[in-house]
């Protein structure tokens, strides 16, 4: 079991005193990676959809990992590195996980429940994140029948044209009730100035961040992450660490 939903559901009502988890998307130069690694992010987030501004290969993916920041042990960084697809083909994805040590794969498409069961069989230690687009109530909806075949969900806000990165926040309200049975990420729009806003309508597990962090797609704005993890201090960790 993935050790975020270990830890979820040992505590079913989510607190502050649990870190939140924070993800940064749309990694595409090494040295960007490894900086934001340091300024405290707990996954990075690699663009695996051909069509996207911020997509990466497999093999630039590896010479991001391979520059991240080690432990004094030389032991290498501990945060995630999750691979976002959008309704890719089962070998692409195995084989891209393989490639690029990714730690996690994001569904961000039309993908199955039956398609997440066969990604389980394959990688059965990957972290599997399934991403609902929300825009009706029948949109949340659709999170239960992911809930058994998935370790993480992952809410982003509706586009007609794009999968993600759009900009474009969630209905905070409408997600005040939403309890599911594994962790949850809220993604969509979020910004250094209105992250502290998001946390105070809903309880996330993590948040999940792109466009509002950057200059152009795929070019992290490192002043605004560091801005980022400023004001979420008071909800990480002790001393303000994940």
């Amino acid at each position: 079991m993935n050790r975020y939903k270990a830890q979820h559901d040992t505590n079913q009502s989510f607190s502050r005193s649990t870190p939140l988890r924070v993800k940064i998307c749309g990694i595409t130069q090494p040295e960007q990676g490894h900086a934001i690694a340091q300024l405290g992010a707990t996954a990075l987030g690699f663009i695996c959809a051909p069509r996207s501004p911020r997509y990466v290969t497999p093999e630039q993916i590896a010479a991001i990992v391979a520059v991240l920041p080690q432990s004094p042990t030389g032991a290498v960084w501990q945060g995630d590195r999750i691979g976002v697809f959008v309704d890719a083909d089962l070998a692409t994805m195995v084989e891209t996980a393989i490639v690029g040590q990714l730690s996690g794969i994001q569904l961000h498409g039309q993908e199955s429940p039956d398609l997440c069961q066969q990604l389980r069989q394959r990688l059965p230690t990957v972290e599997l994140i399934k991403a609902l687009r929300i825009r009706t109530a029948a949109d949340l909806a659709l999170a239960q029948t992911f809930e058994p075949w998935v370790d993480t969900l992952l809410l982003d806000a509706y586009d007609p044209a794009l999968a993600g990165g759009t900009g474009k926040t969630l209905d905070w309200r409408s997600l005040q009730h939403f309890r599911p049975r594994c962790p949850w990420l809220l993604a969509g729009g979020l910004t250094p100035e209105n992250v502290l806003a998001a946390l105070a309508a809903v309880r996330p597990d993590g948040i999940d961040l792109s466009s509002g962090v950057e200059r152009s797609p795929g070019d992290k704005d490192l002043a605004r992450v560091q801005q980022l993890f400023a004001q979420l201090r008071p909800c990480l960790g002790p001393g303000g660490q994940p």
